[in-house]
């Protein structure tokens, strides 16, 4: 299925970051940690090449902590850093601010060696619907930044001082065009595409295609046997019972329960790319 999304306000967000780029001495790019290849936005990322990022891997609980610390590794270098973290859960974004001090310590010393007190200022980016606002929301302590469980919530420039740091909330943004089937297909399993303009059935089946093949029991366990391998959705639909009047398997409905059902970690911990197996395609 060919998945494209990229909606006017972006096209604004994308000029507005580029131009707040002169404005900070860090990155930090959210991630969601089921989906760490995808969530890169190349087309954004390749504007900061002097720029030290800080990698988080939100949503941590729902994805493989094995193949979650390989992602950290792998996404770590001299001039970045990597964390993972569950930023609605108590002080689950605590980890963020060491780590972007040891990345703008360097700035941060030159000035003082001149007699200024200087306050670093970091961006946070990402794709939509990683947890950007949640993250700064969990630093912040309070309901600073406008947050939401469909993408594309956040839409204004917001500042926001913390202590020694201040951090730049930022709108979602995509790449102008998706290019790579399996990265728009895993951006749209996570929720960081609009269902709404989306064939949700198409995207259950293929969802499931996928989910058959390399994490099987997690979808057995969830559903039963799957009896009818070539349809697994309408398979699902009957087993629990989603039906229309007249007996007619509820397609729709079964495909949402689906989705969510992986949203939100009841079939287990499962992430979608792994970077020895994306390495060769990988561009960080």
């Amino acid at each position: 299925m060919n998945i494209q999304w990229f909606p006017g306000h972006m096209t604004k967000a994308i000029r507005e970051a580029e131009k707040n780029l002169k404005l900070i001495d860090a990155l930090i790019y959210v991630l969601d940690a089921r989906a760490p290849k995808a969530c890169l936005n190349n087309h954004f990322l390749n504007k900061t090449p002097n720029k030290p990022v800080l990698y988080v891997l939100n949503k941590a609980d729902l994805a493989d902590s094995e193949i979650t610390k390989q992602w950290i590794e792998y996404l770590s270098s001299e001039t970045a850093s990597a964390v993972s973290i569950i930023a609605t859960k108590s002080g689950g974004a605590r980890v963020i601010l060491p780590e972007l001090r040891k990345l703008t310590y360097p700035k941060v010393q030159r000035w003082k060696q001149k007699g200024v007190n200087y306050t670093p200022k970091a961006m946070v980016a990402g794709i939509p619907n990683t947890g950007k606002s949640s993250i700064i929301n969990s630093l912040c302590g309070a309901y600073r930044a406008k947050t939401g469980n469909k993408p594309g919530v956040t839409r204004e420039k917001q500042w926001i001082r913390l202590n020694d740091i201040e951090l730049l909330d930022t709108a979602g943004i995509l790449a102008p065009k998706l290019d790579d089937k399996d990265d728009a297909k895993h951006l749209a399993y996570i929720g960081s595409i609009k269902d709404d303009i989306l064939d949700i059935v198409e995207l259950a089946r293929a969802f499931l295609d996928e989910m058959i093949q390399r994490f099987s029991q997690n979808i057995a366990d969830r559903y039963g046997p799957i009896s009818d391998s070539s349809d697994p959705l309408s398979n699902i639909a009957q087993s629990r019972g989603y039906l229309l009047k007249g007996g007619e398997i509820d397609l729709e409905r079964t495909a949402k329960a689906v989705l969510d059902d992986f949203r939100a970690g009841r079939l287990g911990k499962i992430t979608l790319e792994n970077p020895t197996i994306e390495e060769d395609n990988f561009e960080r």
